[in-house]
């Protein structure tokens, strides 16, 4: 198990720089430099990383996927002690551990800064110490550790609370409840609070925008938003096709033994989400436990007979190459346009392009003109890019960049990226297209042929426009 762990990491350290920043990360960097209990469309967690890991280097990439490299590590390791609390042996262990580091999910969010990977590493680590509390002598000390990891995975995304009422739900209907009869529950309980107190009363103050936030991703807002149709066929590959049977064997054996809770709460969150308009991924944090049920179980067919254990790991290797080709930046940027990547990993053509894109806005923006864009990855990569060109900070309407303001009311002439022209008629006295955005590689992603429009002369102060241009999703 350890030597699977170490190889997984040291090829995400490997393929960390090969592409560029996400949008995300940029944004994560720009919020980082904004350092608040919350922000309208997150906790603070994942900034604050962001703003440690730039103190280090503010220029490296490698250096800020470090601790995603961490996380999705120890995404691997709780697989495979989850294996070894289900009573499995070495052999089980180590499959556990091999079938997540395969898996699409862990090797695509691991690569990439985000609050994804970090949900998943507080998930699977809550998921492996309420396995440690469910052994027939448990010992309830460990309540406080699991409030403590509840409290930090709430600061870096207020949806594990859902998983953690369904896995709650899921002791109290499967005779579980004498597990919460000890004075340690409620300081769990306490634990998490506290650490999750400054985060609610900043987003109590500011109106609740994160509750928005959630309808409007669920309206289909974000760009990995899932019909349900998708949310339900994705099931089948976020960790990959080929482990689509452990999985399912993992569940029914979970079924069938102490451990049905896990099972309960993987049904109530499947439900959840697909009626909620939850993206695929949501549900990733249920399945490295379900495949450490499949692992032991698996493990104690194959016994002791060499060539079943080499098939099996065969088939891990496939599916983790599998997963590399589609979610690992292997191929050149180059011939991503004709791959089928783009197809299935939305994330890598959000990888690429950003620099191309930076050199472009200041090739059009006229001299003294603010920057006004229509999403938050333009303005963040605007920062990362923009000093080298003498670009001004960038404003935008979407999610905290609203809130960190508008343009000052002296701006006469702004120049607005990815924002429709019609709509810039409603508070610009005049409004001059002069060109689309095109990153040369012919690579579709979401700025790929975006307007750039000059917008001279507006209606109204900016302080006055600016409401109507708050944008969250």
């Amino acid at each position: 198990m350890t030597v699977i762990a170490s190889v997984f990491a040291v090829v995400l350290l490997i393929t960390s720089s090969r592409y560029g920043y996400h949008r995300d990360e940029m944004y994560f960097l720009a919020a980082g430099r904004r350092l608040e209990w919350g922000y309208p469309d997150q906790p603070p967690l994942t900034p604050a990383l962001a703003r440690l890991m730039a103190a280090v280097d503010p220029d490296s990439l490698w250096v800020l996927r470090l601790p995603a490299v961490a996380a999705a590590t120890l995404v691997v390791v709780c697989a495979g002690r989850m294996a070894g609390e289900l009573g499995g042996g070495r052999g089980a262990r180590s499959l556990a551990a091999g079938a997540v580091a395969s898996a699409a999910l862990v090797q695509g969010a691991g690569h990439l800064f985000g609050t994804t990977i970090f949900d998943l590493a507080a998930w699977s680590l809550i998921c492996l110490l309420v396995l440690t509390l469910m052994r027939p002598e448990p010992d309830p000390r460990w309540w406080p550790v699991i409030g403590i990891v509840v409290g930090v995975g709430l600061l870096n995304k207020a949806l594990l609370i859902v998983p953690v009422a369904a896995l709650t739900l899921g002791l109290l209907c499967t005779g579980r409840r004498k597990l919460f009869a000890t004075k340690y529950f409620p300081l769990a309980i306490g634990l998490a609070a506290l650490l999750v107190l400054p985060y609610l009363w900043w987003q109590a103050r500011h109106g609740w925008p994160q509750w928005e936030l959630s309808r409007a991703i669920a309206g289909g807002s974000s760009g990995t938003s899932d019909s349900p149709i998708m949310f339900v066929l994705l099931q089948f590959g976020l960790f990959g096709p080929l482990l689509v049977p452990l999985w399912v064997y993992g569940t029914w054996r979970l079924w069938r033994s102490d451990y049905r809770a896990f099972v309960v709460a993987y049904g109530a969150l499947f439900v959840l989400f697909l009626l909620t308009g939850g993206k695929a991924y949501y549900l990733g944090g249920m399945y490295p436990v379900l495949l450490a049920a499949g692992s032991v179980g698996f493990a104690a067919i194959l016994g002791a007979r060499r060539k079943r254990w080499a098939a099996a790991a065969s088939l891990i290797v496939v599916n983790a190459v599998m997963s590399a080709v589609l979610f690992l930046p292997l191929l050149p940027v180059s011939e991503i346009p004709d791959s089928p990547v783009l197809a299935v990993n939305y994330d890598a053509g959000e990888t690429s392009g950003w620099p191309e894109f930076v050199a472009q806005v200041a090739a059009a923006r006229p001299p003294g003109a603010e920057i006004l864009t229509a999403n938050y990855g333009e303005a963040g990569a605007i920062e990362r890019y923009g000093a080298e060109y003498g670009l001004p900070t960038p404003f935008s309407g979407h999610n905290a960049y609203w809130w960190w303001g508008p343009p000052p009311d002296s701006a006469t002439t702004v120049l607005a990226i990815g924002l429709d022209p019609s709509r810039l008629t409603e508070f610009c006295g005049e409004v001059e297209p002069i060109g689309v955005i095109d990153n040369g590689m012919n690579l579709d992603n979401d700025e790929q042929g975006q307007p750039l429009t000059l917008c001279h002369r507006p209606l109204a102060p900016w302080t006055t426009l600016w409401p109507t241009l708050r944008t969250l999703g």
